[in-house]
């Protein structure tokens, strides 16, 4: 079974801030490929996590395609708020398959759902050094831990790359006018 990593990152209830939700692709036909199109088209409620569910039960799929079903299955329970067993999820893909970043980057965001801010950073920044489909998000997130820990220099400098990696999504342009930047004196 082909597969296309695309995904990565979610939300946080910060003062204005809107998350981005993420996914990995997975193709080649059966339940995996149709919980992926569900992660993909911003899909939620139950039926569509059972659809993952399946997937991940009854198919044969390659470690790499087992790990991004989890975090399909992880971004589903995370439209949902299911911070906790989002987290499972994520952790299942990282025990299949430590290298994928965007489990961490998940792993992560659904950390960061439940406000565990220095937990948060540590998966994001192993995500964004394992590389990710979608760094701009992986960085956003990391912001918005970096925030809920008050290190407000590190949630600039992450905003900045998140806007510079993805110059027309607006979220992170919309948190970085919150600061002042002046020369070090």
């Amino acid at each position: 079974m082909k597969q296309l990593t695309l995904g990565v990152a979610v939300l946080a209830a910060f003062a204005g801030a809107t998350g981005a939700h993420a996914f990995v692709t997975v193709l080649g036909g059966g339940q995996a490929e149709a919980c992926s199109l569900a992660a993909i088209t911003g899909k939620t409620g139950p039926k569509f996590i059972e659809l993952c569910t399946r997937a991940i039960e009854d198919e044969q799929l390659s470690p790499r395609d087992r790990a991004s079903t989890y975090i399909n299955r992880g971004v589903l329970k995370i439209r949902v708020k299911d911070w906790t067993a989002a987290g499972k999820d994520f952790d299942m893909a990282v025990q299949i398959k430590p290298d994928l970043g965007d489990a961490y980057v998940n792993r992560g965001a659904a950390s960061l759902g439940q406000h565990r801010y220095a937990e948060s950073i540590v998966d994001l920044s192993k995500g964004i050094q394992l590389g990710s489909e979608e760094p701009a998000k992986a960085y956003y997130n990391r912001a918005l831990a970096y925030e809920g820990v008050d290190d407000m220099k590190a949630a600039y400098y992450d905003y900045l790359k998140a806007s510079e990696l993805s110059p027309d999504w607006a979220a992170p342009k919309n948190e970085l006018v919150r600061f002042t930047v002046s020369p070090k004196e």
